[in-house]
C-alpha cells in the first residue's frame, strides 16, 4: 500500500457529506426538543422531576457517574497501553480520545442539569471549600477535560498539515482551520522531538488525573452515611467499572467508523480480538469487585444493609440488578472467551449489551441506597418513598447523550479518525523489516 493511498484513504472521512448534514440535523432537532424539557425544569423547578426529600439524586447523577466512567477510556488506551508499547492500538487511539473528550465535556453539563439554580454554579469556584468533595470533583473533571483535549490535539498536528496539503476540495473554513491548528508543522527534527516530549508528559499526567476523577466521584458517595455507599472499595470499584464502560464504548465506535468510512484495511479483526480480550480482563476485575461489594454485607446482614440488599436481590430493583450481573457482565465474559465472539459484529453486539448494563449499574448505585435511609421514612406522601424518573428527566438525560453524539460526530468528521502520521510511520517500519 503506497503512502499516497494511505493518505487518501484516511482523509476520505473529513469531507462533509449530505449524510453528515442529515445526521447533524436530526441530532440538532432532537437536542432542541429535549432542551425544551430543561426549559420547563428551569422555569418550574426540580418538582417536575421524580426527585424528592429522601431521594435527591436521580437520573442526572447516575448519568454523570456513567459519563465520567466512559471518559476514562482515553487514559486506558492512550496512556496505559500506549506507554506499555502496544503498537496495535495506533488505529484506535484517536477514537478513544474523541470518546474521552465528548463524555468528559458533557459530564460537567449533566451536573448543571441537576441544579435547581444553575446560575449559582460560579459559587462553587468563588466560595468552594477544600473540605467539599464537590469542589474536588469539579476541579478534576475540568482538569481531565483540558488534558484530554491536549492529548487529542497534540498528536493531530502532523495530520492537519497532511490534510491541508492533500485535500484541495475542502471548504475554505476547513482548510483555514487546518492551517491555523497545524502550527506551521514541517516535520523537522526539532518539532518531532518537541511533540514527542509533549505527548509523553501528557500521557503521564493523564493517568493520576483520570484515576482521581472517578475516585473523587466515588468519594461523593462514600462520605455519605448510606447503606450501599459506606464502603472503602468504592474508589477502585468505580475505576474498574469505568474501564468496562470505556472499552465497550470504543468497540462500538470502532465498528461504526469501520463501516461508514470503509476502514477495514486499517481497523482489522485483530483489533476487535484484542479489544475483546481487554474487555474480558476488565470485566473479570469488575466482577471481583462486584462480589466484594455484596458478599461482605450479605454475610453480616446488618439491618439497614439487609433492606438494601433485599431490594436488589429480590425486591423492586431485582430485575435490573440481575440483568446487570448476568447479562451485562457474566455472560459477556463467558462468550468473549471464545474467539468467534470476538469478531467485529458479535463483539459489537456484546459491547452494546455491556454498555447498557453499565448504565443500569450506575442507576442502581445512585438510586437504590437512597430508598433505605437509617432514619425511618414517616409522615410524608407515598411518592417520597420511591423514585420514578419523569418524562422531563428522561428527555434531559437523552439531551446529554445527543450532545455526546454531536461532539463525536463533529470531531470524527472534521479531523482524521485514524492517525495518518503514525500509521505511515508504522507502515514504513514494517516495510524496512
Amino acid at each position: 500500500m503506497t503512502e499516497n493511498k494511505i493518505i487518501q484513504d484516511l482523509l476520505q472521512s473529513v469531507k462533509l457529506s449530505k449524510g453528515f448534514y442529515a445526521w447533524m440535523t436530526f441530532l440538532t432537532i432532537s437536542l432542541f426538543v429535549c432542551l425544551y424539557a430543561y426549559y420547563l425544569q428551569l422555569t418550574t423547578g426540580l418538582g417536575v422531576t421524580g426527585l424528592r426529600d429522601y431521594i435527591s439524586w436521580g437520573l442526572y447523577i447516575a448519568n454523570f457517574v456513567f459519563f465520567v466512567a466512559s471518559s476514562l477510556v482515553g487514559m486506558l488506551i492512550s496512556s496505559i497501553l500506549g506507554l506499555s508499547g502496544q503498537k496495535w492500538i495506533t488505529p484506535i487511539v484517536r477514537i478513544a480520545e474523541i470518546i474521552a473528550v465528548a463524555f468528559a465535556a458533557v459530564a460537567g453539563l449533566v451536573i448543571v442539569s441537576d441544579m435547581g439554580r444553575p446560575e449559582k454554579l460560579a459559587n462553587v469556584f468563588l466560595y468552594g471549600r477544600f473540605q467539599s468533595p464537590i469542589l474536588w470533583d469539579v476541579t478534576v473533571v475540568t482538569t481531565y477535560v483540558i488534558i484530554s483535549l491536549l492529548l487529542f490535539y497534540t498528536p493531530l498536528i502532523p495530520d492537519l498539515t497532511i490534510a491541508y496539503k492533500n485535500r484541495t476540495d475542502l471548504p475554505k473554513w476547513q482548510k483555514g482551520l487546518y492551517k491555523i491548528l497545524s502550527l506551521n508543522w514541517v516535520g523537522n527534527l526539532e518539532q518531532v522531538q518537541l511533540q514527542k516530549k509533549a505527548i509523553g508528559i501528557l500521557l503521564v499526567l493523564v493517568i493520576p488525573v483520570a484515576m482521581a476523577i472517578h475516585t473523587v466521584t466515588s468519594w461523593l458517595f462514600a462520605v455519605t452515611p448510606r447503606s450501599g455507599w459506606s464502603s472503602t472499595i468504592l474508589g477502585p470499584y468505580f475505576v474498574t467499572g469505568a474501564f468496562v464502560t470505556g472499552v465497550a464504548s470504543v468497540i462500538i465506535a470502532m465498528y461504526i467508523f469501520q463501516k461508514i468510512y470503509s476502514l477495514k484495511e486499517y481497523i482489522y479483526d485483530i483489533h476487535f480480538d484484542k479489544m475483546g480480550k481487554l474487555l474480558v480482563l476488565v470485566c473479570l476485575i469488575y466482577l471481583y469487585f462486584n462480589i466484594n461489594e455484596f458478599l461482605i454485607p450479605g454475610y453480616r446482614m446488618p439491618k439497614h444493609e439487609a433492606a438494601h440488599l433485599h431490594s436488589l436481590f429480590s425486591g423492586s430493583h431485582s430485575i435490573m440488578f440481575w440483568f446487570v450481573q448476568i447479562v451485562g457482565l457474566i455472560l459477556p465474559i463467558i462468550l468473549l472467551i471464545f474467539k468467534p465472539f470476538r469478531k467485529p459484529f458479535p463483539i459489537t453486539l456484546i459491547a452494546i449489551i455491556v454498555f447498557i448494563g453499565a448504565w443500569f449499574k450506575r442507576y442502581l448505585i445512585v438510586i437504590s441506597p437512597q430508598e433505605h435511609p437509617f432514619l425511618p421514612i414517616q409522615n410524608v406522601p407515598e411518592n417520597f418513598t420511591y423514585y420514578v424518573p419523569t418524562i422531563t428527566e428522561i428527555a434531559i438525560t437523552i439531551a446529554s447523550f445527543v450532545l455526546v453524539l454531536m461532539i463525536i460526530s463533529v470531531l470524527s468528521k472534521v479531523f482524521p479518525i485514524i492517525p495518518i502520521h503514525e500509521t505511515l510511520t508504522e507502515r514504513n517500519k514494517q516495510n524496512e523489516k
